[in-house]
Parts: C-alpha cells; structure tokens; sequence
C-alpha cells in the first residue's frame, strides 16, 4: 500500500502549469544527491569511528530506507499537457542532469579506490564498500541509458561511451538500442526475463548474453561499412580503451590492489542494471502474426511504476511502457497509461523483491496471469523452458 501526497513539492510530475516546472525541477538532483550518498553513509562515518559495521549503513539505506520512502511518498499517476511537454523536451537542464552521471560515476569509483587503497578495512569491510560503490556506479549504467539513445557520434552518445567506460560496460549502448529494443518480450531477447527465472539465473544468461549480442552487433554494422572489428570506428573498443586507460591511472596511483576493488565494484554495478531488466520484462510476450512477425512493442509489455523516488532517482525509467513504445522521447516527458501492467512497488523495493525469489515467484507468477491481456493463458507468456518440462 502506497500513500500520495499531494503536495505542489511532490506533484510535479503531474503539474500542468509550466511557469510551476522550473521552480520544481530541481528535485531532479536527487539522481545525483542519492547515488553520491549512499557510499559516503558509509565512508564518512568509518573514517570518524573506525568502526566497520559503519561500512553497511549504505546496505540499510539501498534496501530498506529507500524502499520504505519510495512507498511512503507514493506514486504520482498523472501526465503533463501538452504545452508543458514541449517546454520539458527543449529544456537543457534535463540534457545536463543526464551528462551529470560521467561527473557523480568518476567520483565514486576514484573515492572508493583511495578509501579501500588508505585504510586496512579487513576482507569483509573491503568487499562490502566495493559492492555499494558499485550499486551506487549502477546508476551511472541506468542514467548512461538515456544518453545512449541520442544519435550515434552526438555529444550524448559520446558521454555514454565515457560514463560506461567507468564500469567497463562498453557493449552497453549497441546491445540495448540494436537488440533489446528490437527483441524486447521475446524469448529471443536476453535482457527480458522469462516467467518463472530466478533473477540469478537470468543475470547470468543477461550478462553473457548481452556481451555476445553486443560484439555481434557491432562487427555486423563495421562490416557493412567495409571496416573489421579492430578498427578505430569500432565504439565498443572505444569505451574499452577508455576503460583501460581509467584503470591504469588508478593503479598507478592507489597500488595493484585496486584492481580487485574494480571487479567487485564492476559486477555490482552491472547487476543493477540486471535487476531493474529482470523487473521491467518479467514474463511479458509480444504475440507473433500470420507471417511469424511479432508485433510492435507496446505500453503492455513492459511493467510500469510512477513511485516519485525511484522516478527521480532513475531518470523516470520505471515509467517504462512508454520507454519501449516511444523509445526516443526524452525521459523527462515520458508519460503515464492506463491499463497497463503495473508493478506493485517502485523499483526499490522491487528490486528487494526479485532477491529472494520464492517471494517474487509468489507475487508476481500470479500478477503476470492475471493481467487482461493474458488472462491465465500461458501461451500469452514469455515462460521459462524449465516451467514446461
């Protein structure tokens, strides 16, 4: 159960007056404010007692203060009109909160390589601050998302390639715009889970898969302009460079051991991006014509959410049906559906959710059968093989 407020401060979602808009815009800094305070809950007070329980504080406030909050101030259902959408879409404060995420990424990777490189934390504080720096770099993942969808070479599209290369995420960009855009709620796609796929599961079928998908894409594309795949063009091998560079200068400067920091501060960031692919598709299935064709994807075959903080903190990507069906359209202006699958917490505490698996499967198996356009038909769904056998 979620309650509203409403609030001018927390309506602004859903506040046609445009001359309103620009004295609310601001609540859009949390999406910097929070992915830089949730390692620094636990740094700052490690560094002033010593004391290594501190270095979890980041753990309490991820999954289950911002949770807690996210239900607490609710969801905010309603669209802006259309005069107040064309204002939003030229608006260049959106364009750079999004570039912002090169700034706040670079930060917490370099903060959290001299944290762990100065101070002996032990194993255990060691792998915990380099997993919340990666949770916190899986924003930088999720806002690269929105700049990844400006036109190839832009200004937006280049900053992508920067702020992947900080978790070395390069195939990113080309996998999510080439494939899962093109395959999303099919089985073909790797970045839609299945009905009845552990978030386990399907992370490791996601990450490898996308990897594959990725280099695919881009060798398909540089052979059809005449280039192989080791070419300077090549804007996978770009972000990598970028990427090996970074951590060069790191290692030059903290030590060797920082290399360790970098991994496990690498695949945290990534399975955040596995976590919210995991809640967006879960078991959604686009129906297939006459000829084999699967339709265009539409406003029902992704799960939506329009809970204020995961909104504002995540660059409104829960308001995801509209993502898939307009995937150009700016993520400030994205608007809410009716009638659409709609998920019963914000991307918080769904991602909460999806880690304890038997909860989920408890939840959202029955969600997925119930919604209209299904109806209790399994044909209707995206199913994991291992349901059928």
């Amino acid at each position: 159960m979620t309650m509203n407020i409403n609030t001018d401060v927390f309506k602004f979602i859903t506040n046609n007056q445009t001359n309103k808009i620009s004295s609310l815009k601001f609540l859009w800094l949390i999406s910097i404010f929070i992915p830089l305070s949730l390692p620094l809950s636990g740094i700052i007070p490690y560094i002033i007692t010593q004391n290594t329980a501190t270095l979890f504080i980041p753990f309490l406030m991820a999954y289950v203060v911002m949770p807690l909050l996210d239900t607490f101030i609710g969801e905010d259902t309603g669209n802006f009109s259309d005069e107040a959408l064309k204002e939003l879409e030229h608006d260049i404060f959106f364009n750079i909160l999004a570039a912002s995420t090169l700034f706040y990424g670079l930060s917490i990777l370099i903060i959290g390589a001299w944290f762990t490189s100065y101070y002996e934390l032990g194993i255990v504080g060691f792998i915990a601050i380099s997993i919340f720096c990666g949770l916190s770099n899986g924003f930088t993942i999720l806002h690269a998302h929105e700049l990844g969808h400006k036109k190839q070479n832009s200004f937006e599209s280049v900053l992508a390639r920067f702020s992947l290369a900080i978790v070395c995420y390069p195939h990113f960009t080309i996998a999510h715009n080439r494939g899962h855009h093109k395959w999303v709620a099919t089985p073909e796609d790797n970045s839609s889970s299945r009905l009845g796929e552990s978030i386990y599961r399907f992370a490791y079928r996601e990450v490898f898969g996308v990897i594959r998908e990725g280099i695919s894409l881009e060798t398909q594309r540089l052979n059809r302009k005449g280039k192989n795949f080791f070419c300077f063009k090549n804007t996978l091998l770009q972000s990598l460079c970028i990427s090996l560079i970074l951590y060069t200068v790191l290692v030059f400067i903290f030590g060797i051991q920082v290399l360790v920091f970098i991994l496990l501060h690498n695949i945290y960031a990534w399975f955040q991006l596995t976590s919210q692919n995991y809640v967006a598709h879960y078991g959604l299935l686009r129906e297939k014509d006459k000829y084999g064709q699967y339709e265009s994807p539409k406003p029902h075959h992704s799960w939506n959410s329009n809970h204020i903080l995961s909104g504002l903190t995540m660059l409104n990507l829960e308001r995801h049906s509209d993502h898939h069906a307009n995937p150009m359209r700016p993520y400030q202006t994205l608007r809410n559906f009716d009638d659409i699958p709609r998920l019963p917490n914000g991307y918080y505490g769904m991602f909460v959710l999806a880690y304890i698996p038997p909860l989920w499967f408890r939840i959202m198996n029955k969600k997925v059968m119930e919604l209209p356009h299904i109806k209790g038909d399994l044909t209707k769904v995206n199913i994991d093989p291992n349901m059928i056998k």
